[in-house]
């Protein structure tokens, strides 16, 4: 059951996608039909979480209206740029309370970044693990601009002591849920691509991604770069929380599909793993003509994309991908083959990437208890008319 406040927020957020998506239409919390040029999935109306059809991945840059949305509680009722203020404090010499104005005065820095949530897939584990039900679209590619974060924790100054920097949010916690703050290990703080953005393709971010700052944790997964900053806090230590532990963990060791895992016996899930999605033919699909163009994106994290390969005949032979000219460090890439079917028939499209770590999209992810990082090589079953 969803309560009555519960629905008038989730109401509230909806009818600023419609504003956007006029052909939306809701069919439950399950998620919806596209029903038009511009609609997204709605995972979850209860604290608002939108999917990217798969289709609409044609170009590098994802449009902001085309990029997924992920909350894990109810976005902040009000937000006046004005007024706002992110606090710097913890294991720090000199506190700091910075408004957008003072973020105006250092350095403005951009990274090109495939945000992607830890668990974009995880409608297709099996057995089945709770959860939003991703597919594929919860994953997208935007220009991301703002002050390095490494450039605010030095004008604060980080002691020694400094192992952790937590990142907590506006969202707005109903009660009896724990809030939703992270951490992420100083090192990766002090990378000079690391940011609190304000901008996002060029434009103030909107207030589904965030605004009017956010986290930017590249290569890293969606979780680690939160929304709606309020409060940068260095610790001497990881930060001790739902949403580090038993949250956004990844088992030690592998365990059997449907086995529970302890939380001590697992550790925290950083940077992306190699994947690779088709985005074009979508599956079920009837296909004409002597040449179908079979296209998507493939990313890796922190790594690059080394190879994209695509098999037609359900994995027994493999093709080399073209990839596409376009590429940043932390950015996926993509790819396209030209396939020419020799008859008519049904066919299995799959596609795999390797990254320049030497990392195999695999033939079956790794099972865990929450579906995160579900990286199966990904296929596409379509029919091809004579």
């Amino acid at each position: 059951m969803i309560s009555r406040r519960d629905f008038l927020k989730a109401t509230s957020a909806l009818a600023g996608v419609f504003s956007v998506h006029p052909l939306l239409a809701w069919a439950g919390e399950s998620g919806l039909v596209i029903s038009g040029e511009d609609g997204m999935i709605v995972r979850s109306l209860r604290f608002f979480d939108l999917e990217m059809p798969v289709e609409y991945l044609k170009a590098w840059i994802t449009p902001v209206p085309h990029f997924f949305v992920r909350n894990h509680m109810h976005e902040p009722s009000t937000l006046d740029a004005a007024e706002w203020r992110v606090s710097i404090g913890g294991e720090v010499e000199k506190p700091l309370s910075l408004s957008l104005e003072d973020l105006e005065k250092f350095a403005l820095h951009s990274v090109t970044n495939t945000l992607e949530c830890a668990g974009n897939g995880r409608a297709f584990q099996q057995p089945h693990v709770p959860g939003v039900q991703w597919q594929r679209g919860a994953v997208g590619t935007a220009r991301f601009s703002g002050v390095r974060l490494r450039d605010v924790l030095q004008r604060a100054g980080v002691k020694t002591t400094g192992k952790h920097v937590m990142f907590h949010g506006l969202d707005e916690v109903p009660a009896k849920v724990p809030p939703f703050v992270r951490s992420i290990p100083i090192e990766k703080a002090m990378d000079a691509d690391t940011l609190i953005a304000t901008k996002m393709n060029g434009a103030a971010l909107t207030k589904h991604h965030g605004y009017p700052a956010r986290a930017l944790v590249p290569g890293w997964i969606g979780a680690a770069s939160c929304k709606w900053l309020a409060e940068i806090k260095v610790l001497d230590k990881e930060f001790d929380g739902n949403f580090m532990s038993p949250g956004y963990r990844m088992p030690n060791q592998p365990i059997k599909p449907g086995e529970a895992v302890k939380p001590e016996d697992t550790h925290p899930i950083t940077a992306l793993g190699v994947k690779s999605i088709i985005a074009n033919p979508s599956d079920g699909a009837t296909v004409k003509g002597r040449a179908v163009q079979v296209h998507g994106a493939a990313w890796a994290g922190e790594a690059d994309i080394a190879r994209v390969e695509v098999s037609t005949d359900s994995g027994s032979t493999w093709n080399t991908a073209q990839l596409g000219k376009e590429q940043a460090r932390y950015a996926w890439r993509l790819w396209s083959y030209s396939w020419k079917p020799a008859k008519a028939g049904d066919f299995v499209l799959i596609s795999r990437a390797t990254d320049s770590q030497g990392r195999v999209q695999p033939s079956s992810a790794v099972w865990n208890p929450s579906g995160y990082l579900y990286n199966a090589v990904d296929q596409v079953k379509v029919h091809v008319e004579a």
